[in-house]
């Protein structure tokens, strides 16, 4: 599955004080993407994951009082290690059926992310995420994500908070 061009990507880029070797295992080893993934009030749980070309990881993400898991795949499209990974994103359900977003129906079943991982020296590296649906989304799928990049920022934005408070602990 390729990313449409039928809308404008949406792009997310933070620096970090962390080198890109660690960067890149915050995203690619369950032991790491558990104690950062996903928003802020809720904690990561792996079920499975398989990071080769072509494997998945399915997860979870628990709220802190445990009544809500929200369950995602990502499948592994690319992968150059330190530098590039290109995944398939979905939301889930436990056995790793794609399903609709729990909150927002019309959101593109399928998600083409590009992760692009650089060294930028002295102990610091760049995370840039190109995103966007997939080609084959529906109309309402595009409209929907093309008129949620207010939210993308804040989401985003909370996601990668925890990414860089995880990058100093980890250190």
């Amino acid at each position: 599955m390729k990313p449409t061009a039928a809308v404008k990507p949406y792009i997310v880029s933070r620096e970090f004080d962390a080198p890109r070797d660690l960067l890149w295992d915050a995203n690619t080893t369950t032991e790491h993407m558990e104690k950062w993934l996903g928003p802020e009030g809720t904690t990561g749980f792996t079920k499975s994951m398989d990071f080769r070309v072509g494997g998945v990881y399915h997860y979870a993400q628990r709220s802190h009082d445990g009544t809500l898991n929200t369950w995602g795949r990502m499948t592994y499209v690319s992968i150059e290690p330190k530098h590039r990974m290109v995944v398939l994103n979905s939301f889930s359900d436990e056995h790793g059926g794609i399903t609709t977003h729990p909150m927002a129906p019309t959101w593109p079943k399928v998600m083409h992310w590009d992760m692009r991982f650089e060294e930028l020296g002295e102990n610091r590296s760049r995370l840039t995420i190109t995103w966007l649906p997939v080609e084959g989304s529906s109309e309402e799928e595009l409209a929907m994500f093309d008129g949620a990049r207010d939210g993308m920022d804040q989401g985003w934005k909370g996601t990668l908070d925890k990414l860089e408070a995880y990058l100093k602990r980890a250190q």
